[in-house]
């Protein structure tokens, strides 16, 4: 970081991304290496800006285990389909990231060596003071877990100073502001309140774990140019979930 940069506020975080991220609806790609080479030059830049990063992708652009239950497919069947998924996207990402020239680990919580490291906490956070980043896959490695749950795991076990959570609107409202004209945004919430109102940004496994191990949350429009480069820097951003 020159001296010219505003410092950063936070030096390790936790990305978690939806699989919605790397595809193309309009072209009927599930991923789209273009959408995803995007994605790989925002991490890129905040790399370049002295932070470690993970990160956790979803699977719902392939494949989600509860909408496979909804068609008759075994829950615990269906979230380990979905798990795959993961994986696959992460699989996606790290090549979009090595084309950029960004050294990338994967690590799988489902053990596949040939084509990724299962996750081992010292070769991570190894990984994360070379600078390296690391995407975390495969969910929890068990059924009935989601991806978020997952990312406030890995955030957990990481350290991470704030777990960013990358969506398509600004922040937590009080509804579903698609839905409703008169819902409101939260600038911030506390985990207690997230959790007493139901709020489905995030799943109650999620918000427990961060509270328990104090990690902040923010919702934030990963859209948005400029959005998470100023969270890294401190600026009031999304909703942020916090004690």
């Amino acid at each position: 970081m020159s001296e010219s940069q505003t410092p950063c506020k936070y030096r390790r975080i936790l990305l978690k991304l939806s699989g919605e991220t790397l595809q193309n609806s309009e072209h009927g790609l599930a991923i789209d290496h273009e959408a995803t080479l995007g994605v790989a030059k925002r991490i890129q830049g905040i790399v370049n800006m002295g932070v470690q990063v993970a990160v956790v992708v979803g699977g719902g652009n392939l494949f989600r285990g509860l909408s496979g239950a909804e068609r008759g497919i075994d829950r615990s069947c269906g979230d380990q389909m979905g798990m795959l998924a993961t994986i696959m996207n992460a699989m996606a990402l790290q090549n979009a990231m090595e084309q950029i020239g960004l050294e990338t680990r994967v690590q799988t919580a489902i053990p596949m060596t040939r084509v990724a490291e299962p996750f081992i906490l010292r070769k991570a956070l190894r990984h994360l003071e070379k600078g390296r980043v690391v995407i975390f896959g495969g969910g929890t490695g068990n059924p009935f877990f989601s991806t978020d749950t997952a990312a406030a795991l890995r955030a957990s076990e990481i350290g991470a100073d704030v777990l960013l959570k990358a969506t398509k609107v600004d922040g937590i409202y009080s509804a579903d502001p698609n839905k409703d004209s008169t819902a409101t945004r939260y600038k911030t919430l506390t985990y207690n309140e997230a959790l007493n109102r139901s709020l489905k940004i995030m799943d109650a496994a999620a918000f427990s774990l961060c509270m328990e191990n104090n990690i902040p949350i923010v919702v934030f429009d990963f859209f948005q140019l400029g959005t998470i480069e100023g969270l890294i820097q401190g600026q009031t951003i999304g909703t942020l979930v916090t004690a």
